[in-house]
């Protein structure tokens, strides 16, 4: 399988890092937090970090081009376009449990669903889902 696109759930620290990782990949990445303040943050964020690398020689496309892979998503309802979704929010099994029922609804039944959880084991999440198969642990950093 191919991934081409990403949804991330989560606009802290580590889903906008997520986010970051694939748009420097050539992946188109939607990031999607249901509070807009983080969103805005992390593209802030984001767009300093990018400009950064590139001022160290450490990327050579431009930064328009990478932040042009970077959606900001207000509607979660966009996860059924993607190839893979990634839940990054903070570690609360009970926030991570209806984000997975959401994604599972949401995303087609080809969609990978993973959690960047550390703490949470993917078995507890991937039961409330009708793909428990689809469901993995990426931990990135």
């Amino acid at each position: 399988m191919s991934v081409q696109k990403v949804m991330i759930v989560g606009a802290g620290l580590m889903g906008s890092g997520i986010a970051q990782i694939c748009a420097q990949a050539g992946i188109q990445a939607n990031l999607y937090d249901f509070a807009q303040e983080a969103l805005e943050k992390a593209m802030i964020n984001i767009e300093w970090s990018v400009g950064k690398f590139i001022e160290k020689g450490k990327l050579s496309e431009d930064k328009e081009t990478i932040l042009g892979r970077i959606e900001v998503i207000k509607d979660i309802h966009a996860a059924s376009g993607v190839d893979l979704a990634v839940e990054a929010v903070f570690e609360n099994i009970d926030v991570k449990q209806e984000i997975f029922r959401q994604l599972d609804r949401e995303c087609s039944a080809k969609t990978l669903i993973a959690s960047n959880t550390s703490a949470i084991p993917i078995t507890e999440l991937a039961a409330v889902t009708r793909r428990p198969e689809k469901i993995l642990g990426l931990h990135f950093f």
